[in-house]
């Protein structure tokens, strides 16, 4: 079998070679971390909303995320108890308070779910088999995957420690622990029922709500039902399917913040970083050749064939650096999902999109460096 007159070219200086993977898997490792950092804030942001079991949702005009909540009447919700087709109804309450760490007493901004424990609304284990907890005064449940800084409350109430503490100047009871997830709008999340919930905030009105959940009959039609509310429901409150109120969380983040053009904007930053430094790479490689590639010339290979083998350069260097910057991302996405308790995890459209833009990026480095080859003279040189 023979060796591509390409990687001959590569191999023969193992140094440039290394050099040039190490930038190639640096530009990869960037722009797999930007990626990650991407999806972990759209997937953090929507774990609670795939978590909420229901079918619509009702939310107030104003509202952009859960972190800008705006309050409707409830009297809209229980408004749709007359329309065909629906089978039960879910007020839910939400905002931020302080919570105080119970070990060194800081203070820190949690996010607080309030309903009716009656109700199923979250289908979580740990809120599941609580809810008879939440009926009791000031009992709220704990998210044990909250960030460090709220105190080593899972800890203590898994080693059968009695867990008090304050939550907006009011002392509660940690009475159970559930799995929700942090995320870049709230680094900690506590459940609790509604009547806790207006008990932690005096000053909200209990008729006021910040999401309602409609649940449908099994044979009931989503789209029909969505229309009907639609226009028999007055414009102080948008009807959602679970898909829509999703969307309207990751739009957020996407558009209305910096946060998701920042990630957006280091993916490019890589894949410009990566493009220079393999076009420097090859472009050298091309000019250290060029008496043998006008050699070639002289006799009778055509450009085309001499291009083809800068492109193939290209194609090995963009296999070559991808595999270790891979390697390398995905021990830091395990590192940093240790860390900040984020959902930072590899997938296979990950992958494929960062070596796609690898091999765009080595090849529009190639298209740029054969410039110098096509301008090669055997008459010149010679």
């Amino acid at each position: 079998m023979r060796i591509p007159l390409a990687w001959l070219q590569l191999s023969r200086e193992r140094m440039r070679l290394f050099v040039a993977l190490a930038g190639i898997g640096f530009a990869d490792i960037l722009m797999f971390m930007q990626l990650g950092f991407r999806d972990a804030l759209f997937e953090s942001a929507v774990v609670l909303h795939k978590n909420l079991q229901g079918d619509i949702f009702l939310v107030s005009p104003q509202s952009t995320s859960t972190i800008a909540m705006k309050s409707f009447p409830a009297r809209r919700l229980y408004q749709t108890l007359g329309f065909e087709g629906v089978k039960s109804i879910s007020p839910v309450y939400l905002d931020f308070a302080l919570w105080k760490n119970p070990q060194t007493r800081g203070t820190r901004s949690i996010l607080v779910l309030g309903f009716n424990p009656a109700d199923s609304v979250l289908t979580l284990p740990g809120v599941t088999d609580n809810l008879s907890t939440l009926k009791i005064a000031d009992v709220v449940l704990f998210d044990d995957t909250s960030r460090p800084e709220f105190g080593s409350v899972a800890q203590e109430f898994n080693a059968g420690k009695d867990v008090t503490t304050e939550v907006g100047g009011r002392r509660i009871r940690v009475g159970g622990i559930f799995s929700l997830g942090a995320s870049f709008g709230a680094d900690g999340n506590i459940v609790t029922s509604d009547l806790n919930f207006l008990r932690l905030f005096p000053s909200r009105e209990k008729g006021l709500i910040d999401i309602g959940i409609i649940n449908l009959e099994p044979d009931s039609d989503l789209q029909f039902v969505i229309k009907n509310l639609k226009q028999s429901l007055p414009k102080d409150v948008n009807v959602l399917s679970k898909e829509e109120f999703i969307a309207l969380e990751k739009n957020y983040w996407q558009t209305s913040t910096a946060i998701g053009f920042i990630f957006t904007l280091g993916t490019g930053m890589g894949l410009i970083v990566g493009t220079v430094i393999v076009y420097q790479i090859l472009y050298t490689d091309v000019s250290d050749h060029l008496p043998e590639y006008a050699t070639l010339k002289a006799m009778g290979y055509k450009n085309s064939y001499l291009l083809m083998v800068v492109f193939q350069e290209a194609l090995i260097l963009a296999v070559l650096g991808y595999l270790p910057g891979y390697s390398l991302a995905m021990g830091l996405y395990t590192l940093t999902r240790t860390a900040t308790n984020l959902p930072m995890a590899m997938n296979l459209a990950k992958a494929v999109s960062v070596l796609i833009m690898t091999i765009i990026m080595c090849a529009v480095s190639g298209a740029i460096a054969v410039r110098k080859l096509q301008a090669a003279d055997p008459a010149d040189i010679f």
